[in-house]
């Protein structure tokens, strides 16, 4: 299992010969793999983690005011505008929104959690859909880095 024993054996836990969290690329850094394939619809795994008041890297929303801090699993899911799974936050379930092949990343919409993210960063996801710059649902650009052509793209009625 990829949890540590404190969290007890839910056999839909991840396994280590299911997932692993690799280095990616210097982009993004780790991300999970799954060494086998799921079906759309699928349930992939149970999260679990600790629950904490503040928003880190590797948490998830759980509440406005709490979160899951994963850094065994969850934490480690890579973000993509056109993402391949769903969290439930409440069962704390993940789930395949179409066909995963083996040897994929997982790829979650980082909104579909979170009202503010740790930290806003330009996506590089390469979908049609994608935003281009990537914030919590509830959030307006920080203003920190902005790609150079977001402004001109809202301007024109692009994103």
């Amino acid at each position: 299992m990829l949890y540590p024993d404190l969290f007890g054996k839910d056999p839909l836990f991840p396994k280590n010969s299911d997932f692993a969290v690799v280095f990616k690329d210097d982009a993004v850094g780790r991300g999970v793999m799954t060494y086998r394939g799921f079906n759309k619809g699928e349930v992939i795994a149970r999260m679990a983690g600790h629950v904490v008041h503040d928003i880190r890297q590797h948490t998830l929303q759980l509440s406005p005011d709490t979160h899951l801090y994963d850094p065994y699993f969850s934490g480690f899911f890579l973000h993509s505008c056109s993402p391949n799974i769903s969290l439930n936050m409440v069962d704390l379930i993940v789930v395949a929104l179409r066909d995963i092949p083996a040897n994929n990343y997982l790829y979650m919409d980082y909104a579909e959690t979170e009202d503010v993210l740790f930290k806003q960063f330009p996506c590089s996801c390469g979908a049609d859909c994608c935003r281009g710059w990537i914030t919590g649902r509830k959030e307006m650009i920080s203003g920190e880095i902005i790609p150079p052509d977001y402004l001109a793209q809202l301007n024109q009625g692009l994103r």
